[in-house]
């Protein structure tokens, strides 16, 4: 891992730069209610949020964030930007939730598209499992 690269928790002021890396990661954005203010709530009520920067030019290049329902954690909008995929990043990011899940003795679930294969990898061999006979289902409008 290269020494400009730090791991540190979200700041309310990284809010535009993680849309931006969300937008190339394809991870999310405002239009699916990922917004500044449902980050806070989530920070609020037990949620943890982490990003990766590169020092050397003050860029966001990957998140990892968790939310909190009581009963278990949720791992999602984990990215990296592309020009620093493959170098273990992502694996630091999941490796820094399940430590944080590990640190609540709390259950830790995620999705993933089927077609990220990598992502797949690095979740199979982290000890995640496929949880049969579940369809994931969403209602965005009310």
């Amino acid at each position: 891992m290269m020494n400009s690269i730090n791991l540190r928790d979200y700041k309310s002021n990284d809010y535009h730069s993680i849309l931006k890396l969300w937008k190339i990661t394809d991870l999310g954005g405002e239009d699916r209610g990922d917004n500044a203010e449902t980050i806070e709530i989530s920070l609020l009520h037990g949620g943890k949020f982490w990003v990766l920067e590169d020092s050397k030019n003050q860029k966001l290049i990957g998140s990892c964030w968790v939310t909190n329902d009581s009963r278990r954690l949720y791992l999602h909008h984990l990215g990296i930007h592309p020009e620093h995929q493959q170098k273990g990043y992502g694996k630091l990011l999941t490796g820094t939730a399940l430590a944080h899940a590990k640190s609540l003795n709390m259950q830790i679930k995620l999705e993933v598209h089927h077609s990220n294969k990598t992502a797949l990898n690095i979740y199979k061999k982290l000890g995640f499992k496929f949880l049969k006979g579940y369809e994931v289902m969403i209602k965005r409008k009310h």
